[in-house]
């Protein structure tokens, strides 16, 4: 028993000082939408038939496929400053609903709590990202929704989760934040050019993420080994299914997209996720969250039959942000 404690004490200081070196990052190393971007530069206007907006084939589904790359270049266009003005606009409100699920998990801790502290620093940084976020919608000029009707019903009970249900509700927060994440560095990394408001946001959000995936790996591999077996268990189940929807709402455009450019619904097939190429990127979005899973006991037979049915299956990182590579 005296081991026991031993080790969980040393464990919980291990665990706080991570928290404090976050806490201390996000003080000497942050960023202001309104200082760090210039968005009133003359490179920063939005122009008529700017191929910078024009999608690109690695980074977006949408770029690469045929049908896409046959529309005349000002039809490109246009698609592709709909497309991520409506991306800004689901990644705001997504952290919307973070930052009040945020502030519903710090309203329980106890005085002089580390996570307490670190949660409302990403709670800050992620207030910025929101002003980032809609300044660049604005700017584009698309009045584009964002998250589809049946999403934004339900977001206001979502954040509930973070006192309640505090495992489920950083969970959700992976199945959020990896997929953009990825997706964000996936255009940083492309040798194509993109527009300077994309870039200028996107090098911001990915740098400030890193911390906020960071604290929401390590909140989960120690809150799971503490949870009883029965919870632990269909946590293992939840996880999946959660990643699975949530990454769906923010990553598949909302019905009002098809709509408006009237794209066939094959195209919407083979990009989400009818293809083995889409159905690839799709599993290399929760490589580090099925590390995750594995590291912290949420894996199991079971859960395993889970992630195969969610077709977010595969091979797990060695290590977070272990780069994608193809088969030789």
């Amino acid at each position: 028993m005296t081991l026991t404690t031993a080790t969980d004490r040393s464990d919980q200081a291990r665990y706080d000082e991570s928290l404090t070196m976050l806490s201390e990052a996000s003080v000497h190393k942050h960023f202001d939408p309104f200082e760090d971007i210039d968005w009133d530069s003359p490179e920063f206007a939005v122009i008529p038939n700017d191929p910078r907006w024009v999608l690109q084939k690695e980074s977006d589904p949408l770029g690469s496929h045929p049908w896409y790359q046959a529309l005349p270049l000002e039809k490109q266009i246009e698609i592709g400053m709909w497309r991520q003005a409506n991306v800004a606009k689901v990644g705001l409100q997504f952290e919307n609903i973070l930052i009040r699920g945020m502030m519903q998990y710090v309203f329980s801790l106890e005085n002089g709590s580390p996570e307490a502290r670190y949660c409302t620093h990403e709670t800050i940084e992620e207030c910025n990202h929101t002003l980032m976020f809609q300044e660049m919608v604005n700017r584009i000029g698309k009045d584009t929704p964002g998250m589809g009707p049946l999403m934004r019903f339900v977001s206001p009970f979502l954040p509930l989760a973070g006192s309640t249900l505090p495992v489920i509700f950083f969970m959700g927060v992976l199945a959020g934040e990896e997929p953009i994440d990825h997706i964000q560095k996936a255009v940083l990394r492309e040798d194509g050019v993109i527009h300077p408001i994309m870039k200028g946001v996107m090098a911001i959000h990915v740098a400030e993420e890193a911390r906020h995936i960071s604290f929401a790996h390590q909140f989960l591999r120690r809150r799971v080994p503490k949870m009883s077996k029965v919870g632990r268990f269909f946590a293992s189940l939840a996880m999946p299914i959660i990643m699975r929807i949530l990454c769906d709402v923010i990553v598949i455009p909302p019905k009002q997209f098809w709509r408006e450019f009237d794209i066939p619904k094959q195209v919407k097939k083979d990009l989400f996720w009818g293809t083995p190429e889409a159905r690839q990127t799709l599993r290399d979005y929760f490589a580090d969250v099925r590390m995750l899973a594995t590291d912290s006991g949420l894996m199991n037979p079971a859960s395993r039959l889970v992630w195969k049915g969610m077709k977010i299956d595969g091979k797990s990182s060695r290590y977070r942000s272990e780069p994608v590579r193809s088969a030789a």
